[in-house]
């Protein structure tokens, strides 16, 4: 079956056809009809499913050649995470132009004004976090009036981030009648009282347990002594392939990436604490290939949507089943395999366990110890090179081709003077 018999805008089919995307999705196949006849759609599974095209290809061919006064988008599609929201942007707006559409994200982090000036203009499509839209609502900037189509992604985790309020709220504003598509990975009591009170006779498409018991995604828990954790972490991520490193906090992220830098692993760090800039540059080296591991914590890792993850690590074991659940979703992605571990010393093991049953996870048990014939047939760990990476910031610091010796050298009496107005031969060279 194709995009155009599941009634896909043959504009849009012909940008799919050109990007070599031909067959689409089982959730695609099950939603588009549906969702293009006007239905609400109730969505459970894990990401990576193919989802954000089963939601942007209807709401994209329902709205087709349409134009949206000033301030008055006729689409909304709410994401937890700025992250996730510019990733839907990505997918959305290229081939919504071929329908005579555009779309405008707004988002925490981003140019405000930019937001400001695209609503005033006239969007038909909005890519919003709850927050940042919110405070556009409060400042008249945006209307909700006609908003036809309501997609919520991720329901789940915008509401275990604590924006449920705001979420109703939104709704509450958006056009009696319209359609709503909502997707989440569980339906807990929280997301449940939103399909309950907001979706209308909802067609359900439930693809749970898909991503976390199929065949394309294994479960491992490597049981192994405390202080051989942080080598064979390092060794772990020196594999071939993308992999992704959980742990609980932004100091335990920043410390793990400083260890794996200086065993000779390349790797970033995904928190909270990093500016919007900072995040943007270690995502778009974690997908590009610069860097082949990720370190993050569970709630920044909720706008990574990464299709070529084969490995998922629980350095910190996640807080509960949902997290479980959350984090695997990373890797598998798109019917490619993956491989979810989580490390856990032996007075851990009967905890993860538990842990992983609620999940409805079945994990294989290792013992291992560093670069033995068990990790690497799991995770295919491979010994660092043990040449400590220099960081883009400690180049700077250097200066041009210098060696890293070089950066500490001057590190006292250097720095003023990079700061300082340029040289009287280097101002004489402009222009008078």
């Amino acid at each position: 079956m194709s995009f155009k018999d599941l009634g896909v805008n043959a504009a849009l089919t012909k940008v799919l056809h050109t990007s070599g995307i031909e067959k689409p999705f089982p959730i695609q196949k099950a939603t588009l009809p549906d969702a293009i006849a006007g239905k609400d759609i109730l969505g459970r599974g894990q990401t990576g499913s193919g989802k954000t095209l089963a939601f942007g290809l209807a709401l994209m061919t329902r709205l087709a050649g349409r134009n949206a006064a000033s301030m008055r988008p006729l689409a909304l599609v709410l994401s937890p995470t700025r992250e996730l929201a510019m990733q839907i942007s990505d997918v959305i707006a290229p081939l919504s132009r071929s329908v005579n559409l555009n779309s405008q994200v707004v988002a925490g982090g981003l140019s405000y004004s930019k937001q400001i000036q695209a609503l005033k203009r006239g969007v038909p499509i909005v890519v919003a976090t709850p927050g940042r839209l919110i405070d556009l609502i409060q400042k008249k900037h945006i209307k909700l009036d006609d908003i036809e189509i309501t997609v919520l992604d991720e329901a789940d985790q915008m509401a275990d981030m604590g924006f449920l309020p705001d979420v109703k709220r939104i709704l509450d504003l958006t056009k009696p009648g319209g359609q709503r598509m909502l997707f989440s990975a569980t339906l807990d009591k929280d997301v449940d009282s939103l399909v309950k009170k907001y979706l209308r006779n909802p067609v359900t498409h439930s693809l749970a347990n898909e991503k976390s018991t199929a065949g394309n995604m294994t479960h491992h828990v490597l049981i192994m002594e405390q202080s051989h954790k942080d080598l064979i972490t390092s060794q772990i991520a020196a594999r071939k392939g993308k992999s992704i490193f959980f742990v609980r906090t932004k100091h335990g992220a920043d410390k793990l990436t400083k260890r794996m830098n200086e065993a000779g692993v390349s790797v970033g760090a995904l928190h909270g604490g990093k500016t919007q800039a900072q995040r943007s540059r270690v995502l778009e080296a974690f997908k590009s290939g610069a860097t082949n591991a990720l370190v993050a914590t569970d709630v920044a890792a909720r706008g990574i949507h990464v299709d070529d993850v084969s490995l998922v690590v629980h350095v910190d074991a996640p807080e509960n089943h949902k997290d479980y659940l959350h984090r695997a979703g990373r890797t598998a992605r798109a019917g490619a395999v993956g491989t979810v571990v989580t490390l856990a010393t032996h007075k851990q093991r009967k905890g993860v366990h538990g842990l992983a049953a609620r999940a409805g996870v079945r994990l294989n048990e290792s013992t291992v110890r560093p670069m033995d014939a068990n990790l690497v047939k799991v995770t295919g760990a491979a010994e660092p090179s043990g040449i400590p990476i220099v960081t883009a910031t400690s180049t700077k610091s250097g200066g041009g081709g210098r060696s890293g010796g070089y950066r500490g050298s001057r590190s006292k009496g250097g720095g003023k003077k990079k700061k300082s107005r340029p040289r009287p031969h280097e101002r004489r060279k402009r222009p008078r």
